[in-house]
Protein backbone atom coordinates (compact mmCIF):
# COMPACT_ATOMS: atom_id res chain seq x y z
CA UNK A 1 0.00 0.00 0.00
CA UNK A 2 1.74 3.16 -0.74
CA UNK A 3 1.70 6.32 1.01
CA UNK A 4 -0.27 8.30 -1.65
CA UNK A 5 -3.15 5.75 -1.52
CA UNK A 6 -3.04 6.65 2.33
CA UNK A 7 -3.47 10.01 2.17
CA UNK A 8 -6.18 10.19 -0.52
CA UNK A 9 -7.80 7.98 1.33
CA UNK A 10 -7.58 9.03 4.92
CA UNK A 11 -11.22 10.73 5.40
CA UNK A 12 -12.82 7.56 4.07
CA UNK A 13 -10.18 5.58 6.21
CA UNK A 14 -11.66 8.13 8.98
CA UNK A 15 -15.41 7.35 7.69
CA UNK A 16 -15.41 3.93 7.77
CA UNK A 17 -14.93 4.21 11.66
CA UNK A 18 -17.63 5.54 12.27
CA UNK A 19 -20.39 3.08 13.03
CA UNK A 20 -22.21 0.60 10.40
CA UNK A 21 -23.67 3.32 8.06
CA UNK A 22 -20.17 5.23 8.07
CA UNK A 23 -18.77 1.40 7.04
CA UNK A 24 -21.21 1.53 3.85
CA UNK A 25 -20.51 4.90 2.93
CA UNK A 26 -16.87 4.15 2.65
CA UNK A 27 -17.04 1.17 0.75
CA UNK A 28 -20.00 2.31 -1.57
CA UNK A 29 -17.88 5.87 -2.50
CA UNK A 30 -14.56 3.76 -2.89
CA UNK A 31 -15.88 0.94 -5.19
CA UNK A 32 -14.53 3.16 -8.49
CA UNK A 33 -11.44 4.18 -6.84
CA UNK A 34 -10.48 0.72 -5.44
CA UNK A 35 -8.06 2.68 -2.97
CA UNK A 36 -6.85 -0.39 -1.17
CA UNK A 37 -6.06 1.80 2.10
CA UNK A 38 -9.86 2.23 2.44
CA UNK A 39 -10.33 -1.52 2.16
CA UNK A 40 -8.09 -2.34 4.46
CA UNK A 41 -10.19 -0.01 7.03
CA UNK A 42 -13.43 -1.46 6.16
CA UNK A 43 -12.60 -4.56 6.54
CA UNK A 44 -10.51 -4.21 10.30
CA UNK A 45 -13.87 -2.62 10.78
CA UNK A 46 -16.23 -5.10 9.87
CA UNK A 47 -14.28 -7.46 12.33
CA UNK A 48 -14.97 -4.86 14.91
CA UNK A 49 -18.66 -5.56 14.15
CA UNK A 50 -18.13 -9.21 14.75
CA UNK A 51 -16.83 -8.51 17.67
CA UNK A 52 -19.41 -6.16 18.99
CA UNK A 53 -22.24 -8.99 17.94
CA UNK A 54 -20.04 -11.72 19.84
CA UNK A 55 -19.82 -9.73 22.91
CA UNK A 56 -23.25 -9.09 22.70
CA UNK A 57 -24.07 -12.06 22.21
CA UNK A 58 -22.11 -13.80 25.38
CA UNK A 59 -23.09 -10.79 27.37
CA UNK A 60 -27.02 -12.28 26.79
CA UNK A 61 -26.62 -15.57 26.66
CA UNK A 62 -23.26 -17.17 28.73
CA UNK A 63 -22.13 -14.42 31.20
CA UNK A 64 -22.75 -10.71 31.96
CA UNK A 65 -19.18 -10.02 32.93
CA UNK A 66 -17.75 -11.81 29.82
CA UNK A 67 -19.78 -9.82 27.84
CA UNK A 68 -18.86 -6.58 29.27
CA UNK A 69 -15.51 -7.89 29.19
CA UNK A 70 -15.36 -8.33 25.88
CA UNK A 71 -17.32 -4.76 24.31
CA UNK A 72 -14.55 -3.34 26.59
CA UNK A 73 -11.80 -5.15 24.34
CA UNK A 74 -13.90 -4.10 21.53
CA UNK A 75 -14.34 -0.41 22.27
CA UNK A 76 -10.31 -0.32 23.15
CA UNK A 77 -9.68 -2.18 19.64
CA UNK A 78 -11.96 0.26 17.85
CA UNK A 79 -10.00 3.08 18.98
CA UNK A 80 -7.02 1.85 18.91
CA UNK A 81 -7.98 1.61 14.80
CA UNK A 82 -9.55 4.87 14.85
CA UNK A 83 -6.00 6.45 16.25
CA UNK A 84 -4.39 5.00 13.19
CA UNK A 85 -6.79 5.59 10.74
CA UNK A 86 -6.38 9.59 11.66
CA UNK A 87 -2.52 9.39 11.97
CA UNK A 88 -3.13 7.63 8.17
CA UNK A 89 -1.61 4.69 8.95
CA UNK A 90 -2.91 1.07 8.07
CA UNK A 91 -1.39 -1.09 11.11
CA UNK A 92 -3.36 -4.35 11.73
CA UNK A 93 -5.01 -5.03 15.42
CA UNK A 94 -3.03 -7.23 17.10
CA UNK A 95 -3.98 -10.98 17.45
CA UNK A 96 -7.26 -10.74 15.29
CA UNK A 97 -6.45 -8.03 12.37
CA UNK A 98 -4.73 -10.66 10.48
CA UNK A 99 -8.06 -13.05 10.29
CA UNK A 100 -9.86 -9.98 9.24
CA UNK A 101 -8.05 -9.39 6.51
CA UNK A 102 -7.90 -12.57 5.48
CA UNK A 103 -11.96 -13.46 6.09
CA UNK A 104 -12.78 -10.47 4.26
CA UNK A 105 -10.41 -10.42 1.11
CA UNK A 106 -13.04 -10.16 -1.30
CA UNK A 107 -13.94 -6.63 -0.47
CA UNK A 108 -11.38 -4.96 -2.60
Amino acid sequence: MTRNAAKEGKTLGIVSYLTFIGLLVAITMNLEKKNPYIFFHARQMLGLILMLIFSNLCERYVNTWVGTGLWIITFASWIYCLVFSFKGEARLLPYLGDYFQDWFKNLK
